[in-house]
């Protein structure tokens, strides 16, 4: 085998190492991200199946404040849910 071709083979295992490497990194940050996105949406379908449960014990009497109430809570839902994303971005470009 000449030197060259050795040379490429060499080449050839250091590329194939190099991507080996980088998907088991990105596979890591996957599980991770993962993990978290489990964790805040078993949060966020608790509080948002607590609020279907609400809505269903409306009435003719008690309409207009549950609906209200109901109407509060998903708007507190989304503005933690935005803030929580500006932070996120905040501590990416930091």
């Amino acid at each position: 085998m000449s030197k060259t071709s050795a040379r490429w083979l060499l080449v050839l295992g250091l590329v194939i190492v190099g991507f080996g490497v980088g998907i088991y990194l990105q596979d890591l940050k996957h599980q991770e991200s993962t993990k978290a996105a489990w964790k805040a949406n078993r949060f966020n379908v608790a509080r948002f199946n607590k609020i279907m449960r609400y809505a269903g014990d409306m009435n003719d009497q008690n309409w207009a404040s549950m609906r209200d109430s109901i109407g509060g809570q998903l708007d507190s839902l989304m503005i933690l849910r935005f803030r929580k994303e500006v932070d996120s971005i905040k501590k990416t470009k930091k």
